[in-house]
């Protein structure tokens, strides 16, 4: 079997990996549970190439993710439930279904008016999938209220944001962000108790109020907290970088340095950082 630009190739892969017969044993023993914690491997690894602005892993590592949708769907097939083709169907409708402004006769001539079509839509097709669940004698989505459409295995502060958003929906958020600051010093006075009291429980469940209050200030001033979070890890790269490189070139060990001498150190990366964005002059 010879490589292909046809995704009919990617399905014949995968096809023959999963042959019982002949097939990959490894590949043959997978299921939708084993393999969904490499289906979000995937995806963050496609993260990881786009944030590196690295377009050759971007390639490989989007394959790697398209690969996970094309085990999924071989699966479902083998099961009778759907195929691949059911997969390319369904987003097609739905991203036709979502657009009525490019591919049919309704308005939307800005972002804001698109969020709100495409809230609505949304809502429409949400309603439907209760009726067939419902027709199967299913779990309906709807059962669990509103916060039932957020899915649980999100990244923790994406979820947080997604119950935020649809909690504001209905009124449940303020209006700016003061009295997210206020929620915050409330959070955080909180926490000192629980550190007092010594109570590990009780200070995981506060740094955790903590951290929601925080998710929500960012989703008020217009800070992505996943992005911004990404943002203070890339900088702590940087500085201890610059700290492992400097000690090195002083011939210091860093297992043997000091506290103060690795926060000197950390303060001289700082200076760095800020002189280099200074605005230069003539």
């Amino acid at each position: 079997m010879e490589p292909s630009r046809d995704i009919s190739r990617l399905i014949e892969i995968m096809a023959a990996l999963r042959d019982p017969q002949t097939g990959c044993p490894w590949d043959l023993k997978q299921d939708f549970q084993s393999i969904k914690p490499y289906t979000i491997e995937e995806a963050y690894e496609v993260a990881d190439a786009i944030e590196r602005n690295d377009m050759d892993d971007l390639t490989d590592e989007l394959g790697d993710l398209l690969l996970q949708v094309v085990f999924h769907a071989r699966m479902a097939q083998e099961n009778g439930d759907f195929e691949f083709g059911d997969v390319v169907e369904a987003i097609t409708r739905k991203l036709i279904r979502r657009h009525p402004h490019v591919f049919s006769n309704a308005s939307a001539d800005t972002p804001e008016g698109v969020k709100v079509q495409w809230d609505d839509i949304k809502a429409a097709e949400k309603a439907e999938r209760a009726s067939r669940r419902q027709a199967r004698d299913e779990a309906v989505e709807g059962d669990g209220g509103r916060l039932q459409g957020v899915p649980r295995t999100l990244p923790a502060l994406t979820e947080a944001i997604k119950l935020q958003q649809q909690a504001a929906r209905v009124g449940f958020d303020w209006n700016e962000a003061a009295p997210v600051l206020a929620k915050i010093e409330e959070e955080l006075a909180e926490l000192r108790e629980a550190l007092e009291s010594d109570d590990k429980g009780k200070v995981q469940e506060e740094f955790g109020d903590l951290v929601f209050a925080l998710v929500n200030l960012g989703r008020h001033v217009g800070a992505e907290p996943e992005m911004a979070l990404r943002g203070t890890n890339e900088k702590f790269r940087r500085r201890f970088s610059h700290i492992e490189k400097t000690l090195e070139a002083k011939g210091e060990d860093l297992q043997r340095a000091s506290l103060e001498r690795m926060e000197q150190l950390w303060g001289e990366a700082k200076g760095l950082e800020a002189d280099h964005s200074k605005p230069t002059t003539r």
